[in-house]
């Protein structure tokens, strides 16, 4: 299982990497050359949206994404672990709703044919990497939940939370 997680937050880094150098080789060829990417606007803003759903994945199972700690850090171990638990199943709730809504989103996307500007190429197989990064993040949230409630000892967790 810790290859599969490791897998999905490699997959978010790759992505970020590829956003990142869209936006600098479009503001090199724009600032220097004079010219676009065909469709450049399109892609970034296609590849924002898969980053945005893998970077869930990956930060919803180390539990690093933004936290309001006031009242956790002001109760004991136990109540801390019931936290996290309900904080946990409440996320997976709407990670799955949400998950479930973007397949419409790619099937609508699909069925209408919507294509970029420029090349004309379809939308959807990049509503669909966005997709599976929102499965994988039901994946995590799931086992990250399992985990919590069975052995809380098993959950990965940033150097700076150790």
């Amino acid at each position: 299982m810790d290859r599969f997680i490791d897998g999905i937050e490699l997959v978010a880094a790759a992505f970020v990497g590829i956003v990142a150098a869209d936006i600098f080789v479009s503001v090199l060829l724009r600032h220097f050359f004079s010219i676009s990417i065909p469709d450049g606007y399109d892609f970034g803003r296609l590849l924002l949206g898969i980053l945005i759903f893998w970077g869930i994945a990956a930060t919803s199972y180390r539990g690093t994404h933004i936290t309001v700690d006031l009242v956790w850090a002001s109760v004991g171990r136990a109540w801390q672990r019931r936290i996290d638990i309900f904080a946990t199943l409440v996320l997976l709730l709407v990670v799955t709703v949400q998950t479930i809504m973007l397949f419409d989103k790619v099937t609508a996307t699909r069925a209408q044919n919507i294509v970029t500007y420029d090349l004309h190429l379809p939308t959807w197989p990049f509503f669909a990497v966005a997709w599976l990064g929102d499965v994988s993040a039901v994946l995590l949230i799931a086992v990250r939940t399992f985990r919590l409630i069975t052995r809380p000892d098993r959950i990965s967790f940033s150097e700076s939370e150790k």
